[in-house]
């Protein structure tokens, strides 16, 4: 299976920008999905033309960073939450949407649809701060091990809001 996510950047990045695993830069996940390569042909460009619209139709929406959490098991993961947004909600569950159709699978549905926790994972002193105003300007898709290496990740489309 191939590992891919879609992500909201919180601070700029470019188009095929490829980063550690363990220096992303702020985001909010969207939804992480993997999709079978055994099709053959690479389904960035087929991915990309299915979630344009839904994406578009959501860049510009304005969020509001809400309080810190902490996730996983033991809730040692430091977050910032983002407060319910109706245009955020209603892209995660288009792409919830179009992941199922690609075929692709979601390997947390647990955290999907209406149990769909937006949030910006700290890292180290990078992080938000509750009150924070974000513009959903920059949507990426990302893939999690490009060619085959895990320890990074790579920008494979960008979709940013044009000013």
């Amino acid at each position: 299976m191939r590992n891919l996510i879609l992500v909201a950047f919180t601070e700029p990045v470019t188009d095929g920008l490829v980063f550690p695993r363990d220096d992303w830069p702020l985001h909010i996940t969207l939804v992480k999905f993997d999709v079978d390569p055994t099709s053959g042909a690479d389904p960035t460009e087929r991915i990309a033309g299915l979630i344009d619209l839904p994406v578009r139709a959501a860049l510009g929406a304005r969020l509001t960073i809400g309080a810190d959490a902490g996730f996983g098991r033991r809730e040692s993961i430091p977050v910032s939450l983002v407060e319910p947004s109706r245009p955020l909600q209603e892209l995660h569950e288009s792409l919830v949407e179009v992941v199922a159709a690609l075929p692709g699978r979601v390997p947390t549905p647990d955290h999907t649809l209406a149990n769909y926790r937006p949030h910006v994972s700290h890292h180290g002193d990078k992080r938000t701060r509750p009150g924070d105003a974000v513009v959903l300007d920059r949507v990426a898709l990302v893939d999690m091990a490009p060619d085959g290496n895990h320890s990074v990740r790579r920008i494979l489309y960008l979709w940013e809001l044009t000013k």
